[in-house]
């Protein structure tokens, strides 16, 4: 091994990972524009779907952007380690010093700024198109940042434990939409809440302790899975 990789602590490889990820994102636009664009084009024909009426559109609003928001993130699971793999980085990865969780965690964490962080920053504008009224988008951005912090990582659960496998994305979308269900109820009822009116303090907290309690599982859950599929 090279001095300067001897010499490396556990978060300059976590920071070496997420840097090399973030450029290979910012060297193809298409990752970071494609699911923006597909929250765009299904956001644009629900209304097409279900007909004009703004009062229809927006009692609807909050369920159909946070479908939206977990049928966006699937589309970025299947991505997830998949060029690791295929170059052979993921194996050496693997017998580095430092924890496969890690160093997968770092690569996550460049996915999720490039689309969920993304996502929710934007979500505004979708959420206007609907016609969501304003006492609801605050709420809405703030449960996507964590929502997709948790879809992320449950994603990437999903990833590492199907990479090995050719066109697993069937297999990938069963494994991981049960898991990703409380996430989608509790942002759902959280700005459902903001709009009506009510307290959505309380769901904002749960969907803070489930990022909290992906944070500290999953990373762990990813190292396991990608072994699983190196060993196979």
């Amino acid at each position: 091994m090279p001095a300067s990789e001897s010499n490396l602590t556990l978060h300059g490889a976590f920071a070496r990972q997420f840097s090399r990820h973030a450029r290979a994102i910012i060297r193809s636009p298409a990752e970071v524009a494609n699911p923006l664009l597909f929250f765009f084009m299904v956001i644009t024909l629900f209304p097409l779907g279900l007909g004009p009426d703004p009062q229809r559109l927006a009692e609807m609003a909050p369920g159909i952007l946070w479908v939206v928001a977990l049928l966006s993130s699937l589309m970025v699971s299947g991505k997830l380690f998949a060029s690791d793999y295929e170059d052979g980085s993921l194996e050496q990865l693997a017998i580095a010093p430092f924890p496969l969780a890690v160093l997968a965690l770092g690569e996550v964490s460049a996915y999720w700024l490039a689309t969920g962080f993304l996502l929710a920053l934007a979500s505004p504008i979708f959420a206007l198109m609907l016609g969501l009224p304003a006492t609801g988008i605050f709420t809405l951005m703030v449960s996507l940042l964590l929502g997709t912090t948790c879809l992320t990582l449950i994603g990437a659960v999903g990833s590492a434990l199907t990479v090995s496998i050719r066109r697993g994305g069937m297999l990938l979308s069963l494994l991981i939409i049960p898991l990703n269900v409380p996430v989608l109820i509790f942002g759902t009822t959280a700005v459902s809440e903001a709009v009506m009116g009510g307290n959505a303090t309380s769901w904002l907290a749960l969907m803070g302790a489930l990022a909290l309690g992906s944070l500290a599982v999953m990373p762990v859950a990813i190292g396991a899975a990608l072994r699983v599929s190196l060993d196979q």
